[in-house]
């Protein structure tokens, strides 16, 4: 497929808090992940499974306190007093990303309709199997679009980090999202990506894991 859900974006306070988090809500432990020195972020990632949703993952995501400030505005608001507030009530699903093989296109289409997803930025992280690069987008201010239902887009330069990812037990039944732009919504891709009509979370994500099912729920509502 030329679009499909790549990966949901958990942000903790910290790492050490999503792990914990993580471990008590599904049932499973993270894997390893790594730094982003141009947004002084670091991450860590764990591979979902679930029909329609091939190389697909969930990272946890924090400011990383060991890295100098990026003098810009980091990605997904994590510098906004509304996404701390929200961490400070734990861990939260803020945010997805969508891989695209037209991210140029689909960025510009975003745009033309008025809701531009961000500048289009070469980004890369070392890992102890190799150097990930990767395209996406990532706007000027940080801020989520939509409360974070419009997502970002990403597009991989080589290997994609799930072929390095053993299976968590951890599998994604759907995302719905809510507040989606029409322009944004004719990028979905063609199954379990639901926009939906009417108030309430931005986005909503239902996993199966070893605790059974479990919905998670952005902080931020459409009314």
């Amino acid at each position: 497929m030329s679009r499909q859900l790549d990966h949901l974006v958990v942000a903790a306070r910290s790492l050490e808090e999503g792990a914990a988090w993580c471990q008590a809500t599904f049932g499973v432990v993270l894997g390893p992940g790594g730094q982003h020195a141009f947004m002084g972020t670091h991450n860590r990632l764990l591979r979902l499974a679930g029909e329609g949703f091939a190389a697909a993952y969930l990272e946890i995501i924090a400011i990383d306190p060991q890295a100098p400030p990026p003098g810009r505005a980091r990605w997904f608001g994590l510098d906004t007093p509304d996404v701390q507030a929200a961490l400070a009530l734990g861990p939260q699903l803020l945010h997805w990303v969508l891989r695209t093989d037209h991210l140029q296109a689909d960025q510009q289409r975003l745009a033309t309709a008025g809701h531009d997803p961000g500048r289009v930025q070469a980004a890369e992280r070392n890992t102890p199997a190799g150097l990930l690069r990767w395209q996406i987008t990532v706007p000027d201010d940080g801020l989520l679009r939509a409360g974070g239902a419009l997502p970002t887009l990403i597009t991989w330069d080589g290997a994609h980090p799930t072929e390095r990812m053993a299976d968590s037990g951890l599998a994604l039944l759907n995302l719905q999202l809510r507040g989606l732009p029409a322009a944004a919504a004719a990028l979905l891709p063609p199954s379990r990506v639901e926009p939906l009509p009417g108030p309430g979370p931005a986005l909503q994500a239902r996993l199966s894991c070893p605790h059974g099912e479990v919905l998670l729920a952005s902080p931020f509502s459409v009314e």
